[in-house]
């Protein structure tokens, strides 16, 4: 088993649930909080590997909703300085196993990356579920 190094925002429902999943997998987490972390450029960079730069960003953050900032129009450079200015923007969770870094968690990739117990999981795992819940209506 792993041991991942695990960036999340602290009270993200998303990152509590992928923390469960790699946890009960058998992997030990270091978790650290993504938003106050010292983040340079090219060690946030790391985690985003072959990406699009669209793909970098949390689409629930704040300056997105609101149209402040729109990821599709970025380059690496402008994208790197919104982010290391506002955390908020980071795709969660950033995880780094070694010399291997990740953005996002899609479940089929971390279990060929790492492995994760065979558990029946139908729920979106990076969309915010306060987000979701207000696009459909719902309440929080």
């Amino acid at each position: 088993m792993a041991t991942v190094t695990f960036y999340e925002k602290p009270g993200c429902i998303n990152n509590t649930r992928q923390k469960q999943l790699l946890v009960a997998a058998g992997h030990q987490l270091i978790v650290k909080n993504v938003l106050t972390e010292c983040w340079q450029a090219e060690r946030l960079r790391a985690f985003f590997g072959i990406l699009a730069v669209c793909d970098w960003f949390n689409y629930s953050a704040p300056a997105i909703k609101q149209g402040e900032v729109n990821p599709e129009t970025l380059t690496e450079p402008q994208a790197l300085a919104l982010m290391l200015n506002n955390p908020l923007l980071i795709r969660r969770p950033l995880m780094q196993v070694g010399n291997t870094f990740m953005a996002g968690f899609d479940q089929l990739i971390v279990d060929h990356w790492i492995g994760l117990m065979a558990i029946e999981n139908t729920s979106d795992l990076e969309s915010c579920p306060r987000t979701l819940a207000h696009l459909s209506g719902g309440h929080e």
